[in-house]
């Protein structure tokens, strides 16, 4: 099982950016998704999660109305739409998945998730 994360990269304050996670060695039919973030000398935080039938979402306050999550399934890809973005987003965004029993649960806690991808860098200059 591997998760590929990719699209980090810099960008300015109030910019975009979308990361993808695409999924080798597991169907994300079965899987929930999430992704988490860790800024430099702080602790890994929730960000945004999708259950295994992609029809419930849930975000972290701070990403509310800013950032998107999503699924291609012919692809095997999860998404995260990232708009508006603050200099203290800069981070290292971490992709992760999980089996789930429930089609429309979604997981928030980083060690309810079972598969983590490399990290991307996401950097927000001001």
């Amino acid at each position: 099982v591997q998760l590929q994360a990719s699209g980090g990269g810099l960008v300015q304050a109030g910019g975009s950016l979308r990361l993808s996670c695409a999924a080798c060695g597991l169907s994300l039919n079965y899987y929930a998704s999430g992704w988490f973030r860790q800024a430099p000398g702080k602790e890994r935080e929730f960000v945004a999660a999708i259950s295994r039938s992609g029809d419930s979402t849930y975000y972290a306050d701070s990403v509310k109305g800013r950032f998107t999550i999503s699924r291609d399934s012919a692809k095997n890809t999860v998404y995260l739409q990232m708009n508006s973005l603050k200099p203290e987003e800069t981070a290292v965004y971490y992709c992760a998945a999980r089996w789930s029993t429930y089609l429309g649960r979604s997981y928030r806690g980083d060690d309810e998730y079972t598969y983590w991808g490399q990290g991307t860098l996401v950097t927000v200059s001001s």
